[in-house]
């Protein structure tokens, strides 16, 4: 997640890598989230922080998908 903010500049190739790394870590976010709570051994706050970084993600993947994805106009 240290990649620049202006995807502007990047390839579509780097921007569909990008995509890939992105969405397979808002999964294992996500089932980390799952196993923590269900195990009930993470405090509120280590759950705060995965959900955070899980929306950051989230945001991220939907500006890829927005920048990669042709605007058409009718």
């Amino acid at each position: 997640m240290d990649a620049p903010q202006d995807i502007s500049m990047k390839t579509e190739e780097v921007l569909r890598v990008e995509l890939e790394v992105f969405r397979r870590e808002h999964r294992d976010l996500d089932d980390a989230i799952a196993a923590l709570h269900e195990r009930g051994v993470a405090d509120q706050l280590t759950l705060q922080r995965l959900k955070k970084k899980k929306l950051f993600l989230k945001d991220k993947i939907a500006l890829i998908e927005d920048r990669l994805t042709p605007d058409i106009i009718a």
